[in-house]
């Protein structure tokens, strides 16, 4: 058996030697499906690992209250995505914030609330730029760090200000001597008292790109806008051990606090990353759907080119058949050479999906995520597309009459 495997492997390499040029754009079909959905799953890899990462540095003791939606979750994350005030519908509000904070084993609570406004300093203005609402207990939670000044505290929250690294360079072209300076947010005017350091973060759970936003106490936002409605509600808890027990505390607590409206949800662990990881889930999985479109087409270029080799071969399989090669050693034969093709443009699929990802990582923060879930998977693709899209070929190779066959000849 395994020297007929052997001989099988032999005359299919053989074949595709004979054939350089043709087996190359074969494969090469094969290998742009392959590599779009390695370059797809890394991707999506490399993105979990950024949440996990976040997750790690936020602390495992934190709780997000958010608005829910009744709409399925994909119809509510476009909304969410594709509407520049997706947080003016939310229904949470300041005194939420003071009813969670009476819930039991609750260290700090700190609301969201997100504006875009004008904001101007004495040498630039900018339109469209992220204001943060929040109060004191903010840094509590926020794995956040000052690069100069200080944060928001009760003797200077009002009307103050904490600018993003980003934004600081963007409206005074500098971060250390930021401090004392005043801005204007729609006509009010504010005092920076502290700058941020670089954040750098492609993903954050509160939707927020903190080196280009900037942070005030939400009654200062309030004043502002008119009417600020809260996004979410960061909670920290005192330990980890009793957050499911806490989240239903808060669950009944907003509960009986809105009367009976329950259209928001408490989330904790992995949970808690933004819908922005969704999004990235839903991205990820239009695209592979795509790859594998190009994967079939690459497959119906396998069983193209080998029912071309079946026919080009009719004279070969009839004299194999009269020397004493069964059909099912003529089906093996071409079964393998289109398994070869699939694997070879597999391999290098995977080098290539690998090498995309590996350039795109410089100019990205997505660094290539290698597993071995991956690399099973892109094989057993390729596995199945060579079996599925080759058996026909070998089949009717094996169907072949070696007598009308030994009359074929090229």
């Amino acid at each position: 058996m395994a020297l007929l495997l052997k001989n099988h492997l032999k005359l299919a390499k053989a074949a595709i030697k004979e054939n350089r040029t043709r087996s190359f754009l074969t494969c090469l079909g094969i290998a742009i499906g392959v590599a779009s959905i390695s370059l797809i799953l890394s991707l999506t890899g490399s993105i979990s690992q950024l949440i996990h990462d976040e997750i790690g540095e936020i602390g495992s003791d934190l709780l997000v209250v958010r608005p829910s939606s009744t709409k399925d979750s994909v119809t509510s994350l476009v909304e969410e995505l594709t509407s520049a005030n997706s947080f003016q519908k939310s229904n949470l509000t300041v005194s939420d914030v003071k009813a969670i904070s009476e819930v039991e084993h609750i260290t700090a609570v700190a609301p969201i609330a997100v504006s875009t406004n004008t904001v101007s300093s004495e040498k630039n203005t900018f339109s469209s730029v992220t204001v943060l609402g929040t109060n004191l207990d903010f840094i509590k939670i926020e794995p956040l760090s000052l690069h100069y000044g200080a944060f928001l505290t009760e003797s200077n929250h009002e009307n103050s200000v904490v600018l993003g690294h980003t934004l600081s360079l963007a409206l005074f072209n500098t971060i250390n001597s930021t401090v004392g300076k005043t801005i204007t947010i729609m006509g009010e005017k504010f005092m920076v008292v502290g700058v941020l350091d670089e954040v750098e973060k492609s993903i954050s759970f509160d939707n927020v790109d903190f080196d280009n936003a900037l942070i005030v106490d939400i009654d200062s936002l309030d004043k502002i806008t008119g009417s600020t409605q809260i996004q979410q509600i960061n909670i920290k808890a005192e330990n980890t051990d009793s957050l499911s027990q806490i989240s239903s505390n808060i669950e009944r607590t907003l509960t009986e606090h809105k009367q009976g409206d329950q259209n928001f949800s408490v989330a904790y662990g992995e949970d808690i990353t933004h819908p922005a990881s969704s999004l990235f889930v839903v991205i990820s999985g239009m695209l592979t759907t795509v790859a594998a479109i190009s994967l079939v087409v690459g497959g119906i270029g396998v069983m193209n080119i080998m029912l071309v080799s079946v026919a080009e071969r009719t004279h070969e399989i009839g004299v194999r058949k009269a020397v004493g090669a069964s059909s099912r050693n003529i089906l093996m034969q071409f079964l393998f050479e289109a398994l070869i093709l699939s694997i070879l443009g597999g391999f290098f699929g995977l080098v290539l999906g690998y090498t995309l990802a590996f350039l795109l990582s410089i100019i990205t923060p997505f660094s290539p995520y290698v597993s071995l879930e991956i690399i099973a998977i892109s094989f057993l693709t390729t596995l199945a597309i060579g079996i599925i899209f080759g058996i026909y070929p070998a089949i009717k190779a094996a169907s072949r009459n070696p007598i009308d066959s030994l009359k074929h000849y090229r």
